[in-house]
């Protein structure tokens, strides 16, 4: 896993030139709205462009995590079909709702069941490299999301020059970046893992909290500001000191939720003594963005050494794939 995480930046720039090489086959056209379904690394590149078209899109874009689709799924929605392997059971049944709405499917995997019904429908398809962890293929998968909604004019082409720049600013920041994820790992081995951050960032938020789960093998919750305001932080009350508080911060963040952050750590460091402020780098959304997902992708491998647990194994999801076969 930590070869894995080392090769995020080079992965990225992988990505754009998949995404550029791709020749689309599907014509342009206008949709009324536009839905991504995946789920696990396949679907959280689905909820990070999420937040990043929130104030580009004029139509909504939802992302979708279940066997079933949206009832207003039809004939003027685009549904993008995330699947790593092309096999994700939730995701084939999604997919075969969107087939029989008629919807326009544009599929992002690198095989499986969805290439498959991809060719014989004619439906483009970007394939990405195959035989790796989905969560460590997030690169892959996100950026053909943005050349998909790029492709039918959703959003413009600046993103390309933003994760060039992302790439090359990560690669010469990785000493620093394996430095601070090692301390922070530290701090909060042994305690339980509690993530704030704006709604901007609300995907990356999720993101670290799913590699906490799968590679440091720990529970983990996060919560959004100032949504956490108006219940959760009624919670802090008692005693935490086994609870780590880390906050995603970005100087962009809006004013207002910047002043709720710094009101929050006055009413938590009285429950907890671990609060974690870990702040982007960068100038674009995808420069932060990224910078805070290698972060923190580290830290979560970093905690499996602490804990002495292989970042890559995830026998329980095995499992669970193998019961639900012979039900």
């Amino acid at each position: 896993m930590k070869n894995l995480v080392l090769a995020f930046p080079t992965q990225l720039q992988e990505a754009l030139i998949i995404g550029k090489n791709h020749r689309f086959v599907t014509e342009k056209k206008a949709f009324d709205n536009v839905v991504v379904t995946g789920l696990g690394g396949s679907g959280i590149g689905g909820s990070i462009v999420q937040n990043y078209a929130n104030d580009k899109l004029a139509i909504p874009f939802i992302v979708n995590k279940d066997y079933f689709i949206p009832s207003f799924v039809g004939k003027k929605s685009l549904v993008i079909v995330c699947s790593y392997s092309g096999n994700t059971e939730e995701t084939l049944s999604a997919m075969q709702q969107a087939i029989k709405a008629k919807a326009t499917v544009m599929c992002i995997t690198s095989g499986g069941k969805v290439a498959e019904i991809a060719a014989k429908k004619g439906y483009d398809c970007i394939l990405v490299p195959a035989g790796m962890p989905p969560r460590s293929c997030l690169g892959y998968s996100l950026v053909q999301i943005l050349f998909v909604l790029h492709h039918f004019g959703l959003i413009d082409d600046k993103f390309e020059k933003e994760i060039t720049t992302t790439y090359k600013q990560m690669t010469a920041g990785e000493a620093e970046t394996q430095k601070k994820a090692k301390a922070i790992a530290k701090k909060i081995n042994g305690k339980l893992p509690i993530i704030y951050s704006s709604p901007a960032y609300e995907g990356v938020a999720i993101r670290f909290r799913q590699q906490i789960n799968e590679n440091s093998k720990m529970l983990c919750w996060h919560a959004v500001i100032p949504e956490m305001n108006h219940n959760e932080l009624v919670g802090w009350r008692d005693d935490a000191n086994d609870k780590a508080v880390i906050i995603l911060r970005n100087e962009d963040d809006y004013e207002r939720v910047q002043t709720r952050m710094e009101i929050n750590k006055k009413v938590i460091k009285k429950f907890t003594s671990t609060i974690i402020e870990i702040n982007s780098e960068g100038k674009s959304y995808w420069e932060k963005a990224f910078y805070l997902i290698h972060l923190t992708d580290w830290v979560s491998v970093y905690l499996a050494d602490l804990r002495k647990l292989d970042a890559t194994e995830v026998a329980v999801i095995d499992f669970l794939k193998g019961s639900l076969a012979k039900s």
